[in-house]
Formats: C-alpha cells, sequence, structure tokens
C-alpha cells in the first residue's frame, strides 16, 4: 500500500521538519463464513479478518476545522468540530466522525483534525469496510485524547456511536473481529457475551477467494426486514412454549412440536437461525479436528439453508456455489453478506483454482457478467502503526 504518510503530509502541506505528529491507524476487513442472518445481538459467528486494510492518518491542526481526504477516491471533506452529526452528503467522513463523537461525547478537550484515508477493501461486499475505517479512526483519536481508554470500553462505545449516528441497532460483530483477529486463525463470536474463540487455520494449504457475483445492487433492506420480523415472531412463540432467551436455547425438534403454531414462513426462516448455531458448534469441531469433509459438508449445508429456508440467495451465486461443490479441491463454498447476490467465498487447493475459474466463461455466457476473485488470508488485529 502507498505510504499513507507521505500523502498526508502533502495533503495538508506539513513540512518533515514541522514537527506535527502524524498517527496512523490499520483495521482489517472481515469475512464471516457463517452466522451472518442470525439474531441481532445474540448471534453466533464463525468469521476471521482478511489481510485487506483501511490505513487512516491523523494530525491536529491549530483551529476547529476537520479536513478529511479519500486517497482511494480523491474526494475531500470539510466541517468543523460544532458539526459532529450525521450528514448525508458527508458520506464515507461520516464513519471518522462516528469515532470522533465517542470522545465528543465524553467531554475530552478535542482539536481540529486533518484526516487522510487509504484502503484496499473491496467495497459493496459486505467485507466490514465501514467497520474497520471507524475502529482504524478509532485508535488514532484515542491516542491523541484518551491513552488510557481500554479496548473493551472503547468497543462499547463505538458500538453506541455508531447506533447514535445512524439512528439504528448496530451489530458488535465486526468490531470484535476487526479487534480481536490474528494472523492464520479462524474466529468463533458469540456476539452476546463479546467473547472471541481463535482456532489456528488448519487448511492453510488452501486459498480463501472471494467471488463478487456483479449481481447489480439493489435495495434489499425491506426483504431482510421481513425476515428479522419472522425469526423475532418465532422466537417469541418459542418462547411461550418452553423458557428461552435466544435462539441458542433451542433444537429443531423444539420447532417442529410447533409446527401448528407457526406459519411456514416462520418456521423455516427460525428453523434455519437455530440449525446455523448448531453448525457452528460442528465448524468448531471439524476446525479442531482438522476434518476437511466435516468443514465443507457444513459450509455447503449452511449455503443450502440460505437459498431454502431464509430465501437470500438468487441463482447466481447459488450458480458459483454448485460449480465449487462439483470442483475436487474446493472444501467448501457459500454466500456471504446480505444476500440477493454480492459475493460467495470459496476454500480452494492452489491445483483447483484454474479449473474453477475456466468454468466462469459458462456464467459470463448465462448472467451476462464475469465474477470477480479476490485471494485472502486471515490477517492480524487493527492496530495503531509505529511511529
Amino acid at each position: 500500500m502507498t505510504d499513507i504518510i507521505s500523502i498526508h503530509r502533502k495533503e495538508y502541506e506539513i513540512s518533515p521538519d514541522a514537527g506535527d505528529k502524524i498517527i496512523v491507524g490499520e483495521a482489517p476487513g472481515c469475512l464471516h463464513y457463517l452466522g451472518d442472518h442470525g439474531q441481532l445481538k445474540d448471534a453466533l459467528y464463525f468469521s476471521s479478518s482478511i489481510d485487506r486494510t483501511v490505513q487512516v492518518a491523523i494530525s491536529l491542526r491549530k483551529d476547529s476545522s476537520l479536513r478529511f481526504y479519500s486517497a482511494d477516491v480523491g474526494e475531500r471533506k470539510r466541517t468543523s468540530l460544532a458539526n459532529i452529526r450525521y450528514k448525508r452528503e458527508d458520506r464515507w467522513a461520516n464513519y471518522v466522525k462516528t469515532a470522533l463523537f465517542i470522545f465528543y461525547e465524553m467531554g475530552c478537550k478535542l482539536h481540529g483534525l486533518n484526516v487522510t484515508i487509504l484502503g484496499n477493501i473491496p467495497k459493496h461486499l459486505a467485507l466490514s469496510s465501514s467497520q474497520a475505517l471507524e475502529v482504524a479512526s478509532a485508535l488514532v483519536l484515542r491516542r491523541f485524547f484518551l491513552s488510557n481508554m481500554g479496548d473493551k470500553e472503547l468497543l462499547g462505545r463505538l458500538n453506541a456511536a455508531h447506533s447514535s449516528f445512524y439512528e439504528g441497532e448496530n451489530k458488535t460483530v465486526d468490531y470484535l473481529c476487526i479487534m480481536n483477529a490474528r494472523k492464520n486463525n479462524f474466529l468463533v463470536i458469540n456476539e452476546e457475551k463479546l467473547d472471541v474463540t481463535r482456532i489456528k487455520n488448519p487448511f492453510s494449504k488452501h486459498k480463501i477467494m472471494i467471488f463478487d457475483s456483479r449481481v447489480p445492487l439493489i435495495d434489499v433492506e425491506s426483504e431482510l426486514r421481513l425476515r428479522r420480523k419472522d425469526i423475532k415472531k418465532g422466537l417469541e412463540l418459542l418462547a411461550k412454549k418452553r423458557q428461552g432467551f435466544s435462539f441458542k436455547d433451542y433444537t429443531p425438534s423444539d420447532l417442529d412440536e410447533m409446527m401448528g403454531s407457526l406459519n411456514e414462513e416462520v418456521r423455516r426462516r427460525s428453523l434455519f437461525v437455530v440449525q446455523e448455531i448448531m453448525r457452528i458448534h460442528d465448524i468448531e469441531k471439524a476446525l479442531i479436528e482438522k476434518d476437511a469433509d466435516a468443514f465443507a459438508r457444513t459450509i455447503y449445508h449452511s449455503h443450502e439453508g440460505l437459498r431454502d429456508m431464509y430465501e437470500v440467495s438468487c441463482p447466481e451465486t447459488d450458480w458459483l456455489v454448485k460449480r465449487a461443490q462439483e470442483t475436487p479441491g474446493i472444501i467448501g463454498s457459500r454466500l456471504t453478506g446480505r444476500g440477493f447476490g454480492g459475493c460467495t467465498y470459496a476454500l480452494i487447493h492452489a491445483d483447483a483454482l484454474d479449473d474453477y475459474q475456466k468454468k466462469f466463461e459458462d456464467y459470463e455466457r448465462i448472467f451476462g457478467f464475469h465474477p470477480v476473485s479476490y485471494e485472502v488470508q486471515p490477517a492480524s488485529a487493527a492496530r495503531v502503526l509505529p511511529l
């Protein structure tokens, strides 16, 4: 990645001899392999960071102005300390302001800022580029304004700031993944308990590939709201039958006993969530035992659930997963992210990658566009870079 400090100095005309402190934070993106359509605030996830990052360089100003420069897109935004609030036109700069809002709310003595952003996390593929920008910014601002704040408090306050800025509930899992990642490790994340278990990747000879289906982006929020409404209703009805506070308290047989009380859509959505929780326990066992067959079987079953029960897949992503399942040397493929397009991932042995990608000619002939591929690996956690 290009030297962000050089870009920052040039953008804000800061001489190397000026003595201005420039602090750089770096945070990785995230990939959720299982669990990304569970109960809000109480889901289990099987995830990892990825070795695509966002860097944020910040220096203090002598006035109250806030200046933002995205080197990725060559855009500039500006406001002041009197306007630390969400503004639609500020777009990507709002994520830095979200991090700054933590210290504003705590009554810290703030300064104007020069901010430069540089990253290589693919956008609009549910790889947590926005959350990485928030975390990297928060780590740098903590150094400037409240260096004794612990990571757990920072994470909690960042989550609250995001919910306040964007006026809605926010997933904590991305922050947990970004802050607790470790190179060549998968993570099992309990969002409700803020608990993260690291498991060394036993399949390091396989590449982790992400495939952008190139399905045109649509507004899927209304569809996802309906599904969240369905699983909320399913949980409420389950709790009336037998006491429980989350889907982790129930089994598929509990849903079978209530078939007469649940309409079919609510039952299918709820059953998918219950089965997905069980799959995360299965995947943890497969990783520990280095059982590639069990690992692949669990991943494929999860995609089938997204396709048939939660109904957020589409023909393009189903095609990518089906061709992966037919290709020797691939140990699992699945839709990831919000669905209705987006991307799939696959764990592919190097010898199998060419065979799989040759099939993309058929994909282009059928659907009219060609998938875009990204190779990633589990990477280290967010950090402040050495000065």
